[in-house]
């Protein structure tokens, strides 16, 4: 999995661009704990390009929504598609996400 990033002022956007599955998981939950040591937290996952996510691909979206939480931050998705919104969902996993219609809209959320 490729994952993009692109800097917005302050804020880091992270663009994973593949399936959620397997070892694309691990190397996006290395990606966004490197992010939120270098960012202080304020970072975007634009999913844009996720077309699914598998049980492993979630549960590293969950764990890095609580590890955040546990910091007083939040884990911020935009351009989410219709079937990992769905898969969110039905894990429960959206509970613990913000969701964005676009990248502009989660970066201004940080002001």
């Amino acid at each position: 999995m490729q994952i993009e990033e692109i800097r917005r002022g302050a804020v880091t956007i992270l663009r994973p661009n593949g399936p959620l599955v397997a070892e694309g998981a691990d190397a996006l939950g290395a990606a966004i704990r490197e992010s939120v040591t270098n960012s202080l937290g304020r970072f975007v996952i634009d999913a844009s390009a996720i077309p699914f996510a598998d049980s492993r691909g979630l549960e590293v979206i969950l764990e890095a929504a609580e590890s955040l939480l546990s910091s007083g931050l939040s884990l911020k998705l935009c351009a989410v598609g219709e079937t990992l919104r769905e898969a969110l969902d039905l894990t429960d996993v959206a509970a613990h996400v913000e969701q964005f219609d676009d990248a502009n809209s989660a970066v201004r959320s940080f002001l």
